[in-house]
């Protein structure tokens, strides 16, 4: 995968305007770090089909491989396109590109620098706290649940390894999701339970995409936002029909917990 390559990071930091050193460490897997410090961000790596043919006037990132076996990425740029950087001199000394991804917005109407906003001094509630001990079973309404940092909520398929996408990198800890956004999801025809929304968390009163990056609290229990939980076909399916539609940009945040505590009903959600 490209994003496990060692040039990789030297690609990306330019491609993005800045230097290696301001780039992060990767956690775990490589490839899925990258594509979700991307995330939070509202980038995405989409692949090419044809990377031995695809020219494009801005950078793009390839996956070259050297008569030696070596494989290296090589950032690219230009119609007709060529390395712009080539780290490990990879295709510089006769390699061929095997695969290739283009570096792209989500969604083109957001802002780049800042696209999710910045916390506002404002402070939102805890609704409710849900949780489901495995992957698609129902989500149980509790009055208070343990949060243990690095896991999840205590009784929730997260904490136990056993959700749908444990192992997947940064973020699935812990869910969260606005009742004011399931309350205009109904007001448009949509009626969708608390529990059909398959998040830990419900708010009111604080608006979840500003967290994306920023470290909050709900309670005692400190927690960073790592991107948003955007719908997708797999909530689609366990939801009413329409539900992927109206939560686009709604569907909550997801979350890692970093200091362990008791979550209650009524809890303050703050920005740190």
């Amino acid at each position: 995968m490209i994003g496990s390559e060692p040039g990789f990071p030297t690609c990306l930091a330019l491609a993005l305007g800045l230097e290696p050193a301001q780039l992060p460490q990767p956690e775990g897997e490589p490839d899925v770090f990258w594509r979700q410090w991307l995330a939070a961000r509202n980038l995405g790596l989409v692949p090419i089909s044809e990377p031995a043919s695809f020219a494009w006037p801005g950078y793009w990132i390839a996956s070259a491989l050297g008569r030696d076996g070596r494989r290296d990425a090589v950032l690219m740029f230009g119609s007709p396109s060529g390395p712009v950087l080539d780290p490990a001199a990879v295709l510089t000394e006769g390699g061929t590109i095997a695969a290739a991804v283009a570096l792209a917005p989500f969604d083109l109407g957001l802002d780049a620098a800042s696209p999710y906003g910045s916390p506002a001094a404002e402070r939102g509630v805890v609704a409710a706290l849900l949780v489901a001990p495995v992957a698609e079973a129902p989500l149980t309404r509790v009055v208070t649940a343990q949060a243990v940092a690095g896991r999840g909520l205590s009784g929730d398929r997260y904490a136990g390894s056993a959700g749908t996408f444990s192992a997947s990198g940064r973020g699935y800890e812990l869910t969260l999701i606005e009742a004011e956004a399931l309350e205009a999801l109904a007001a448009d025809g949509v009626a969708i339970e608390w529990e059909d929304a398959r998040r830990n968390v419900v708010t009111r009163g604080i608006r979840l995409n500003t967290l994306v990056g920023h470290h909050f609290r709900i309670g005692e229990v400190g927690c960073v936002g790592r991107r948003l939980a955007e719908p997708c076909a797999h909530l689609q399916r366990l939801a009413p029909p329409g539900a992927l539609r109206g939560l686009v940009h709604r569907g909550g945040l997801r979350a890692d917990i970093v200091r362990s505590g008791t979550m209650r009903i009524d809890d303050p959600v703050v920005p740190i």
